[in-house]
């Protein structure tokens, strides 16, 4: 597996080997084990916000976006696409939720890479699909239930 991680705002607080670990565990979940290629790009308000009116329509920064490649290579590694998260948006959820850092980019990483690799929540049925993928995975990985409220999840 190669995934790349790159924090373009200098702001970033948590370790490269942290994503790398997060971005593994959805992808073990799912019994991948070919080799693939996927990058993190940590960004900031003013790029978040441009990413997502350029792709999306809307004006406004957003925690993540997932860009699923449409490469389909003869050989070398399944290439899966790109995450950019937005680091202020992140911290100020995260502080919002009553959430640490890492707990919450954590989820977010995790619930990236499952859209790369297909996973929706256009209707009730797939968000509740990926939603236990999601707290299935970063249960594995020692963090809470990010559905919850953090009262909820200290009972």
């Amino acid at each position: 597996m190669t995934i790349e991680v790159e924090d373009a705002t200098g702001l970033c607080s948590l370790t490269e080997d942290a994503f790398i670990q997060w971005a593994r565990a959805a992808l073990s979940s799912q019994d991948i084990t070919e080799p693939v290629e996927l990058a993190i790009r940590i960004v900031d308000d003013s790029e978040g916000r441009l990413l997502n009116h350029t792709y999306r329509g809307k004006d406004y920064a957003t925690n993540v976006l997932s860009f699923p490649a449409d490469i389909d290579w003869p050989e070398g590694p399944r290439v899966l696409g790109d995450l950019a998260l937005c680091w202020q948006v992140i911290a100020r959820e995260a502080e919002a939720q009553n959430k640490t850092l890492e707990q919450h980019t954590a989820h977010l990483v995790v619930h990236g890479v499952l859209h790369l690799l297909g996973y929706d929540h256009l209707d009730d049925a797939e968000a509740e699909t990926m939603e236990q993928e999601e707290i299935g995975i970063l249960s594995k990985l020692g963090y809470p239930n990010p559905y919850l409220s953090q009262d909820e999840n200290n009972s």
